[in-house]
Parts: C-alpha cells; sequence; structure tokens
C-alpha cells in the first residue's frame, strides 16, 4: 500500500464513477475504504486493477457504450 493510499487501494486517488439510467445506477466504478478498486454492473461486483486515471476513465466509457449497445431499443 502506498503512503497515504486508501485502504484496499495502492494509490491515493479516491473515485466514485457511476452511470445513471431513469433513475437506477446500472454502472459504477469506486474505491471505497477496505474494498478497494472495484466496479459494480447491475448486482454483480468484481474487482477492478487501477492503473491510471486516463484509463479508469476510458474502461468506465467503454463499458457505458457496452450497456447502451446491449440495451438499446433497435
Amino acid at each position: 500500500m502506498g503512503k497515504n493510499s486508501l485502504p484496499g487501494s495502492r494509490h491515493l486517488f479516491k473515485y466514485r464513477l457511476a452511470f445513471v439510467v431513469r433513475g437506477e445506477c446500472v454502472l459504477r466504478y469506486d474505491n471505497e475504504a477496505g474494498k478497494g478498486d472495484h466496479r459494480h454492473q447491475g448486482n454483480l461486483e468484481e474487482p477492478y486493477r487501477f492503473s491510471t486515471q486516463r484509463q479508469l476513465l476510458k474502461d468506465f466509457n467503454d463499458d457505458i457504450t457496452r450497456w447502451r449497445d446491449e440495451n438499446s431499443d433497435d
């Protein structure tokens, strides 16, 4: 664990990214204390391997695109 990092994470960044559709959180990336870096998609929660802030945003946006593709009304 890095100096002053959040328990469960190996970096100094605290983050919580959420994608909400019609009032329901369908995708979330966060690193709450004790759990470390992880992502939620629907009822599924799984570890997330944080590398950089840029990669975090890319992965989050890629998951939003994938969710939209899988849940389109076409």
